[in-house]
């Protein structure tokens, strides 16, 4: 299994014919536009008859000491750049 990180506007190529952007995302939610040939079957797991669960997980949440950490420095770096400019 391959996991990425994508920005906004990246796309993975699969194949010759078929193109997932990512479009973004907010909260437990992301964002993909599939370019695909129209004969082609596409459907996320939900939408089939025999739902069996996904072999995938979720990762872990930060937890709320990690989260405030994160915040102070983007807060730090926000000011940083703010005074460079």
């Amino acid at each position: 299994m391959l996991k990425l990180t994508l920005k906004p506007g990246d796309f993975i190529d699969i194949g010759s014919d078929v193109k997932v952007i990512f479009s973004g995302g907010s909260a437990n939610n992301i964002h993909l536009l599939i370019d695909a040939p129209k004969n082609m079957n596409i459907a996320r797991s939900g939408a089939g008859k025999n739902k069996t669960p996904s072999p995938y997980y979720r990762e872990k949440e930060l937890s709320a000491e990690a989260k405030k950490e994160i915040t102070a420095i983007l807060m730090r770096e926000k000011r940083r750049q703010a005074n460079a400019g």
